[in-house]
């Protein structure tokens, strides 16, 4: 079987450098045609080398990452920017015809339909663990024999908290998961459960599933990456370790498994596995998110824009954690979406939904 070739955009961040980790390590299976990446130019660069890239499939800004994401011949792109300035790629992606292994959750949020009408049947893989675990779970069933998709959660670092507690927490401290090692953005979504909430919509844009259907338990172990409810009472599960190489092999090699992608559970020691039901009232990430896609139009896109400029005002002592969902609500009652989604709409929409939710930040901040 020839080698896949593949593409990864983001190939400085967690996603991108576990990718090519796995490409590495099956050189049977995968061959590196490309990489993007942001700011970390030493880090690609040597990238580059280990892999032995031409120098004109090694760029840099999400542009040069799209374009290449379009022009240079592969069977698979791995979109692992973060943050919704990978629609570009994806959508560059998709109409190049090639396989879009999709870790970039964000850029199909804003994106919506726009991206859906894109993309070719079974053209976009998931690499999130939990759409790639529902996606592997979907295999035990027909479509219409599905009852709901469950979300699993690890409930982040303020598990159990209140809301009195939360309003005290740190960015140290938000940045200390339990259980997965992330980029500042994620892991602080994380925290929020606002990347909860981007991954409800993922799944209904993803599975064609309705909001009803979709349900989110908390989980702290993230060995159940996710289930899937069928019709007669069976629900199917996808256990792993909490180990991103697994997904992002199985993106990449999609619809075959990667051999020893990682190592197996090991069930010859006790263990005990939690679900706990997620307090939306304390969390409200998850009901906005709910409201936020139903709406739809470039609602979606706000959401994430407001979320992204509040989370850094965060990181840089601007304003306290309960401050993030308070901006992002706010910027979303004011939001007067357009009617149609296109591209310029999109961007136009998280423009108008930055500079809203920065002005909300400087009041809070004077």
């Amino acid at each position: 079987m020839q080698a896949k070739k593949i593409i990864v955009l983001g190939s400085t961040g967690s996603i991108g450098t576990q990718a090519l980790e796995v490409i590495q390590k099956n050189p049977e299976l995968f061959e590196l045609v490309g990489i993007a990446a942001g700011r970390n130019v030493e880090l690609a660069k040597a990238q580059a080398k280990s892999f032995g890239l031409r120098e004109d499939v090694v760029v840099f800004g999400a542009d040069e990452a799209s374009k290449l994401a379009k022009q240079v011949d592969a069977d698979v792109v791995v979109n692992g920017i973060t943050g919704s300035v990978g629609l570009s790629s994806t959508l560059a992606t998709l109409e190049s015809g090639k396989t879009l292994a999709l870790a970039n959750k964000e850029s199909l949020i804003v994106g919506g339909e726009l991206v859906k009408k894109t993309a070719s049947p079974g053209q976009i893989v998931p690499v999130d663990s939990e759409h790639s675990a529902i996606a592997q779970c979907l295999w035990a069933g027909k479509p219409k024999e599905v009852e709901r998709l469950i979300l699993t959660a690890s409930g982040g670092p303020f598990r159990g908290f209140s809301k009195s507690e939360l309003a005290l927490v740190t960015p140290a401290q938000a940045l200390a998961h339990p259980t997965w090692v992330m980029g500042k953005v994620v892991t602080t979504n994380s925290a929020t459960l606002v990347n909860k909430g981007l991954e409800l919509i993922e799944a209904h844009l993803l599975f064609d599933v309705e909001f009803e259907k979709i349900a989110v338990t908390v989980h702290p172990q993230s060995i159940v990456h996710s289930m899937v409810e069928f019709v007669d009472g069976s629900v199917i599960a996808q256990c792993s370790p909490p180990d991103m190489k697994l997904p992002i092999a199985l993106g990449m090699s999609w619809p075959d498994r990667t051999p020893g992608a990682v190592s197996a559970l090991n069930f010859s020691s006790a263990q005990q596995w939690q679900f706990e039901p997620l307090d939306e009232d304390v969390f409200s990430a998850i009901s906005l998110a709910r409201e936020v896609g139903k709406a739809g139009k470039t609602y979606p896109a706000v959401y994430n824009a407001s979320n992204e400029e509040a989370v850094e005002a965060f990181h840089e002592g601007r304003i306290g954690f309960l401050q993030i969902m308070e901006i992002i609500e706010q910027t979303i009652d004011a939001h007067k979406p357009q009617s149609e989604v296109s591209l310029s709409t999109v961007l136009e929409s998280e423009v108008w939904a930055r500079e809203f939710a920065n002005g909300l930040i400087d009041q809070i901040h004077s």
